[in-house]
Parts: structure tokens; C-alpha cells; sequence
């Protein structure tokens, strides 16, 4: 038996939100909606311009496969993390956040002298979020940060598609897909942001290999990796690749495709303030109930309505009693 359900390998990112309009995003020249990669000098001089908009929460751990890993937990999976932090407070900060959430973590590994990652992650006033990153030691993470045993007693590996960005980072996810397989544990893949899937097209793919079992993206992401204009024809090029797949659909919902099985997942109708870790949500509450027994109308439904109240509320992750509540309502 599996002794966890996901095994994830992503960037590792302390996050700081704030709130910004259209016109600051231009008078910075920053573009819009997507996840652009910075220098932390380039970070710092926008964290200065804005210093007067910074959203008065908490700093929060973060990264697209790291929030995965940790709703997946707080639902009640068990769940591995590998990642890369720097002997910084940050690095302190990030390992203690993922320990609170359950999620279990390559102790042995030395942490060199360093800057954890960071990301600013900008909300204007439509809920999209728009994200400078600077990554800071997530930069370099690699194959070095992989746990074999690990590996081989999980149920998923999921690969977050950022780190396709990385040279080291692409190697790194390739190598866990490759064990993965070797080892019979299924595989999943989120295409991350449309910007990656536009830029990163042919590292994506390698990173794909022959496909994977599980496969999380949205409707701008769909069309953009398959070079489709409709969501029929993305779906077609989609079913090559992933013998199940999730399209996010925003305020439309869902769409989860398995086989020749197709289920439309209804939206819930909430007022979005802040879209960041959305789709991070959605597949980390769809991976804990497909590894429970649920089915994957269940699991889109539950993923929905969890995706449904990140957006409602400022952050990327939901607090930790909210996942019980939500599970509670969907699933009973």
C-alpha cells in the first residue's frame, strides 16, 4: 500500500499580495495576468512603487505545486514535498509552514547560503492576479531534491509546469515523471500559466513524455499547448496526451474529460476578489478525492467548490478548518 497519496516537486516561493489597478501595472510596464520571471533587484523596485498598497495580511508559503500539495493534505492526503530554500528566515519560515500543513519534506537535505524564492503576486480590482517572481534558490532546484523512496511509495506524482522555466528545475521534473513510471505510481502534470505553455512549448512537451495519467489546465492554457482555436478541438489534441484531464472554466466551471467520458462541473457563484492559487486548489482537492474513492464527477464537483472560495477571499490557500467544511458540504 502507498504510504502517500501525491508526491510533488515544485518552486518554493514566499508570496507577498497587493492590491494594484490597471494603470500600475502599466506604469510599470508589468504584464497582466501572467507569471513573469524578475531579478530580486527588479522585485524590489516594484515593492517600492507599491509601497503604499500592500495588502495588510500575512506572508504566506507559497508556489503552484506547493499550495497543491498543501490543500491535498488538509483535505486529509497524505502528501511528500520536494523543493529548494536558502538558510534564510524565509527558508525557516517556508519548511515550518509546510510541517504545520502535514506535508512531509526531504529533512536530510543541507540548505546552502542563500535567497528563498519570492513572489509578488498583484490583484487588481477584476480578481485577476498577476505575478513577478524572483526565484531566488527554487532557481537551481534539481534531481538533487528528489526522494527515490519516496517516489515509489506514492500513489501521484504531480509536476507543476513552472518548472519548466529552470533548466535544472525541467530535469528535475522529468526524472520524477521517469521514476514515477518505473515505479508504476501514476503521474500528473498542470500546465501552471498561459505564459509558460506560450514561451515553453517544447519543454513542456518533454516534460510530458509520453503523457501522463492526470493533466490540470485552463481554457487559455488548453487552446495554447494544443495551438487549437476551440475548446472541442483542444479537448481532441488533450485526450493524446492525458487519459484523464481537468479545463478549468472559471466563472463556467469545469471540464473533466476521461476517456470518452466527459462531465460538465458546475461553477458556484461566488464574488471574486483574488484568482491567485485557483487552479492550484482545484487540483490538489480533485487529486485528495480521486485517491479516496471518489469518482471524477465527484472529484471536479469538490474541486470546484474548493477553487470556488480561494477566489473569494484574499491568498492563495484556504484555512486549514475551511478544506473540512467544504469537504463536508460536497461530499457529506
Amino acid at each position: 500500500m502507498a504510504e502517500y497519496h501525491i508526491y510533488g516537486i515544485g518552486a518554493a516561493l514566499v508570496d507577498t499580495e497587493i492590491e494594484v489597478n490597471d494603470h500600475n501595472l502599466a506604469e510599470l510596464n508589468i504584464d497582466k495576468g501572467v507569471m513573469t520571471l524578475v531579478d530580486e533587484q527588479r522585485q524590489q523596485e516594484i515593492i517600492e512603487h507599491l509601497s503604499d498598497h500592500l495588502v495588510a495580511s500575512k506572508r504566506a508559503s507559497g508556489g503552484s505545486a506547493a499550495n497543491t500539495i498543501i490543500a491535498a493534505s488538509y483535505f486529509g492526503a497524505k502528501a511528500f514535498y520536494s523543493c529548494k530554500v536558502a538558510n534564510d528566515s524565509n527558508g525557516d519560515f517556508y519548511l515550518q509552514d509546510l510541517n504545520n500543513a502535514g506535508v512531509t519534506y526531504h529533512q536530510e537535505l543541507k540548505r546552502e547560503n542563500g535567497v528563498t524564492g519570492k513572489c509578488l503576486v498583484m490583484i487588481t480590482p477584476d480578481a485577476e492576479r498577476t505575478m513577478n517572481t524572483f526565484l531566488g534558490a527554487s532557481e537551481s532546484v534539481s534531481s538533487r531534491e528528489l526522494h527515490p523512496d519516496a517516489i515509489a511509495s506514492s500513489q501521484y506524482a504531480y509536476l507543476e509546469g513552472y518548472l519548466v522555466s529552470s533548466e535544472s528545475g525541467r530535469a528535475a521534473a522529468i526524472d520524477l515523471r521517469r521514476q514515477a513510471e518505473a515505479n508504476g505510481v501514476k503521474t500528473a502534470l498542470s500546465l501552471s500559466d498561459p505564459a509558460m505553455v506560450e514561451f515553453f512549448h517544447d519543454g513542456l512537451k518533454e516534460m510530458l513524455g509520453d503523457g501522463v495519467d492526470l493533466l490540470f489546465c485552463n481554457r487559455a492554457e488548453a487552446l495554447g499547448f494544443t495551438r487549437t482555436q476551440t475548446l472541442d478541438e483542444a479537448v481532441a489534441a488533450l485526450k493524446d496526451i492525458a487519459k484523464t484531464f481537468a479545463i478549468t472554466l472559471g466563472a463556467e466551471g469545469a471540464l473533466i474529460v476521461n476517456g470518452e467520458n466527459a462531465w460538465n462541473i458546475n461553477p458556484h457563484q461566488v464574488e471574486a476578489i483574488d484568482t491567485n492559487g485557483a487552479g492550484d486548489m482545484f487540483a490538489g482537492a480533485f487529486i485528495y478525492a480521486i485517491t479516496h474513492g471518489y469518482s471524477c464527477e465527484q472529484a471536479g464537483q469538490l474541486a470546484s467548490r474548493a477553487s470556488a472560495q480561494v477566489v473569494s477571499q484574499f491568498g492563495p490557500r484556504l484555512r486549514p478548518e475551511q478544506h473540512q467544511e467544504i469537504l463536508q458540504e460536497v461530499l457529506g
